[in-house]
């Protein structure tokens, strides 16, 4: 039997970056990845933000840089348009094989075409290590340590039953499409029943040509199948695809992503949840890259560091301490606003689009990456009396 200090499971970004962190740190380290290589199954949009992603070393060649933000409602449409780019559209491959590289660099071993069958526990239920399936056979490995980065189905935390599957969620279809008329500085939500039940569209540009867009739905709230959407979308060329030119699907991707806020814990003995296993992700525009590669590599740091206690609950506790005081306050003021919105009708939809119109570049940004501080709810509640910033403002009090 093979030992190791730590195993990852999950080769995105979290499960990646909590393989990099971990290595660094001298721990002896495995990672199975159940696809056929990394990245091989493109799963999100790729949007995120480019201070946050540069300073996890994803330079510029690994994204296209967005400085403009175009919604389309029903009746309504706002642009909002910046003098330098701050958010960016990821090349997912190139980005997340990136991300293993830096981890096969500080000394990972990562498995490929992996798929964990099950957890080994000892005599006194304790987790001992993992079974997998592999390329080179079945494959039993001790571990001190497990990271499940998982991801939406939080397959370890789930075959141990220490969590329930998602109950609210979002399921989205996007095509990666050559496009022959692209503004690739501009990327574009459309809202409104005709682009989406319980969600929104989306028009994401990756370069000179190419685009990827797709539908989200929210479920329980809507049954609809997101493709089917995607196709109608396409088909009748609704706005903003009716100035595109000529649009030739190349990829169809399709994924999951949890919508229910934070797990109740996610730390056990000799286990971590991190990125979509530990529902890290921001509701507002479903986004989570960040949150998964920077908590990946807190929980891989955290991880090392527990070894010599056996890596008990007590001594991973400093990885929920930190992630939660950075980001679960914002989490929760997300989901007042998301659930707020999920119900909006398409003339309710015209207007809340038009509150967008007279905010900068930075508020919007602000607004839409979640960071609800008092002291920026405060100013754009008071720069702009229509908008619905007093109400988040009494969200952030009720925290």
């Amino acid at each position: 039997m093979a030992k190791y200090d730590i195993a990852v499971v999950g080769g995105g970004p979290a499960g990646l970056s909590a393989a990099y962190t971990a290595a660094k740190s001298e721990a002896k380290v495995i990672l199975f990845e159940k696809d056929e290589s990394i990245a091989q199954n493109v799963r999100t949009s790729g949007v995120t933000w480019i201070e946050e992603i540069e300073k996890f070393g994803i330079s510029k060649e690994h994204y296209n840089p967005i400085k403009n933000y175009y919604f389309i409602s029903p009746s309504n449409e706002v642009i909002i348009k910046g003098n330098t780019a701050k958010s960016c559209v990821l090349n997912i491959r190139s980005a997340y094989q990136h991300l293993a590289f830096l981890a096969a660099e500080a000394g990972s071993e990562i498995m490929v075409k992996s798929n964990v069958i099950n957890v080994v526990v000892n005599s006194e239920n304790r987790i001992s290590g993992l079974k997998a399936s592999t390329p080179k056979g079945d494959m039993v490995i001790d571990c001190d340590l497990i990271i499940d980065a998982s991801g939406f189905n939080s397959s370890i935390a789930r075959k141990l039953g220490i969590v329930n599957e998602w109950r609210r969620y979002g399921i989205g279809a996007e095509y990666e499409c050559y496009c022959e008329i692209v503004d690739r500085e501009t990327w574009t939500l459309m809202v409104g029943r005709q682009y989406s039940d319980a969600g929104y569209a989306w028009v994401f540009p990756l370069s000179k040509n190419r685009v990827r867009i797709g539908v989200g739905i929210g479920r329980p709230e809507s049954k609809a199948d997101p493709l089917q959407k995607l196709n109608s979308i396409m088909e009748k060329k609704l706005k903003p695809l009716d100035k595109m030119g000529k649009i030739q699907p190349i990829e169809l991707h399709y994924g999951f992503i949890p919508n229910e806020g934070l797990r109740g814990s996610t730390v056990f003995d000799k286990l971590i949840l991190v990125g979509d296993s530990a529902g890290q992700t921001n509701p507002l525009v479903l986004e989570g890259i960040r949150y998964a590669i920077e908590f990946g590599r807190l929980a891989g740091e955290i991880g090392a560091k527990s070894l010599p206690w056996n890596s008990d609950k007590a001594s991973l506790f400093d990885y929920e301490r930190l992630w939660r005081k950075r980001i679960e306050s914002k989490i929760n003021s997300s989901l007042k606003i998301q659930s707020r919105w999920i119900g909006l009708s398409d003339e309710e939809w015209d207007k809340e689009i038009e509150i967008l119109r007279d905010m900068s570049p930075d508020e919007f940004l602000d607004f839409i990456k979640a960071e609800f501080t008092v002291s920026k709810i405060l100013r754009l509640a008071l720069n702009h009396p229509k908008l619905a910033a007093r109400q988040l403002f009494s969200m952030i009090l009720e925290r």
